[in-house]
């Protein structure tokens, strides 16, 4: 909190919106932190050491240019197409709801259509981008169809059509410094004879512009979060120098966390409204929640042993002959 900048370090940019010292404060005051001994080692019960650890994270708020079709039917439903691409992360949940924010309308009567080269194109899912780029010309394509709608315009039977793209609105946002930004807060506990490390509890807070979905947003973040700890503790690709190929190619050798080492894992986030982001609101949530998680963990085990490990995963062999000795 003493290095927070007043602007991008980096490029001496404005920031649309920073809240990351919120989010460190919110989390500490979640997670326990005042008080803390800042002793490495200090905390200690039978055979295991405790400790504690904390990082930030920030992800840019990244969206491009993309296409949409609202069509409004004489049945009174509507249908809305992009070429958009569903993961798994809820993009046709969330379009459906932006869709039907815009018309004014119960999200049961949107008829969204995504996933095909056929329908007007958007971007790409990656970068935490995609609700952010995909939403845009939907709520754009939708607020003038309710437009026409309202200024009484009759619906043909093929139904009323609105096109919308984005490409010049992307090009004309504001040059500003546009992140979403998190504070990661984790405790682990060190077997001090072998070495093992395992995750007690996590704390996630978070500040990515509007959340359009709650329930959907606290999966993506509790995913992320836990794909942090497995990239912390597990996960290790092997490589056969002989072979020139992963020696470890299946889930049988390539672990990853499963739920029981995932025992306590809190989400939050805080409201905010940035008005340099486009018209949807949101910054985008598919990758904050991993971003700085594994260094919250790796701190953790460095505050509980007084071993700095540098290299990811950390494992018991790179603790063992350099733990103390038991109480």
């Amino acid at each position: 909190m003493l290095n927070e900048p007043a602007s991008d370090p980096e490029t001496g940019k404005e920031f649309s919106s920073r809240h990351l010292v919120d989010c460190l404060r919110r989390g500490a005051e979640i997670f326990g932190w005042d008080g803390r001994d800042a002793t490495p080692g200090a905390r200690q019960e039978g055979r295991w050491l405790i400790g504690t650890g904390v990082a930030s994270a920030l992800y840019p708020a990244m969206v491009s240019g993309s296409s949409a079709r609202a069509t409004a039917r004489s049945d009174g439903t509507f249908l809305v197409q992009i070429n958009a691409t569903d993961i798994g992360t809820g993009a046709r949940t969330v379009l459906a709801q932006i869709a039907a924010d815009r018309l004014g309308v119960d999200v049961e009567r949107i008829d969204i259509r995504i996933g095909s080269s056929a329908l007007p194109p958007g971007a790409i899912a990656g970068g935490s981008a995609g609700t952010a780029s995909w939403g845009w010309p939907v709520a754009k394509a939708c607020a003038e169809l309710a437009e026409r709608l309202a200024a009484g315009e009759r619906i043909p039977a093929d139904g009323l059509v609105v096109e919308a793209d984005t490409s010049d609105d992307v090009d004309a946002m504001d040059d500003v410094d546009r992140h979403a930004y998190g504070a990661h807060f984790a405790e682990v506990r060190v077997d001090l004879d072998s070495g093992e490390i395992v995750l007690a509890r996590m704390v996630g807070v978070f500040a990515a512009g509007r959340i359009l979905n709650a329930r959907t947003a606290r999966s993506q973040l509790i995913g992320g979060m836990t794909m942090g700890v497995s990239m912390a503790l597990h996960e290790h690709g092997v490589m056969d120098e002989r072979r020139g190929d992963y020696a470890n190619h299946d889930l049988a050798t390539y672990h990853v966390a499963a739920c029981a080492d995932i025992p306590d894992i809190h989400v939050e986030w805080l409201e905010e409204h940035d008005e340099h982001l486009n018209p949807v609101g949101g910054k985008g949530i598919g990758e904050i929640g991993i971003v700085g998680s594994a260094a919250a963990v790796a701190n953790a085990v460095w505050h509980a042993t007084g071993v700095r490990v540098r290299d990811l995963p950390v494992q018991p062999d790179a603790l063992v002959g350099r733990l103390p000795h038991r109480a």
